[in-house]
């Protein structure tokens, strides 16, 4: 695996559980809920992301890249980035510096200083040519992925797992207790902590994740990557 994936896969997989660098208490309860079978099966983006780095942290990149690809329809910046840097150094795909910058353009359009860095670093070595071919590439890709088409797809599956609390639009869920099935038992998550605002209002939910790119609080050891649960609710848009 090249060593530029590798730094690049280190990245996602701070980023790929968002609140990581809250307290040591929050940080594992907001694991069990962001990792359990129905939250990822209602949340694509990290869904998808946690599987294709697992595919990656496996040593089988070519199995990762339509997994990114799955995520970065949902707005998943991360995984649009591990596009970018698959696609720069052909990891799992032939190596393609047009595309591998035209990935990184998308996942830096929210302004995230690191993801900014890498397609400004991108361009800078790229050929006139080459820079050409952006022009002309790049369009369609944004036009797809970027967070004007891919957010909306996010939004409604947000929406729908919200609802599916009580079947309305209220999302009550007053003194609801979920059990969720961990490797070590099961652990119970209080109903206003698994629907919190953070998790699923769209506007709470992209905010929560820019503060994690734009605030890095410290250092994060989040351990090695692990499969994420099947879902047998498929996404849908």
């Amino acid at each position: 695996m090249h060593s530029n994936v590798l730094a690049i896969a280190l990245l996602v997989s701070l980023a790929a559980l968002p609140g990581v660098s809250q307290a040591q208490a929050t940080r594992g309860q907001e694991r069990v809920v962001i990792t359990s079978e129905s939250f990822l099966a209602a949340h694509p983006d990290m869904r998808y992301r946690l599987e294709g780095m697992y595919a990656v942290d496996s040593g089988r990149p070519q199995q990762a890249i339509p997994l990114f690809l799955r995520a970065a329809r949902y707005a998943d910046k991360p995984s649009q980035s591990m596009l970018g840097e698959m696609h720069w150094t052909g990891a799992g795909v032939p190596a393609d510096r047009v595309m591998g910058y035209v990935w990184m353009d998308v996942a830096a359009e929210r302004g995230y200083p690191l993801l900014v860095a890498k397609r400004e670093s991108y361009w800078s070595q790229l050929t006139p040519e080459q820079r050409l071919q952006v022009r002309e590439i790049g369009i369609p890709v944004m036009d797809e992925y970027g967070d004007a088409a891919a957010k909306p797809r996010l939004e409604k599956l947000l929406d729908r797992g919200k609802r599916g609390v009580t079947g309305s639009r209220l999302g009550f869920v007053g003194a609801l207790v979920i059990r969720i099935p961990t490797p070590t038992g099961y652990q119970e998550v209080r109903g206003n902590e698994y629907y919190a605002d953070k998790f699923w209002e769209p506007e709470a939910y992209f905010r929560w994740q820019d503060q994690e790119w734009l605030q890095p609080e410290g250092k994060v050891d989040v351990g090695e990557v692990q499969a994420p649960p099947p879902s047998d609710s498929p996404d849908r848009d």
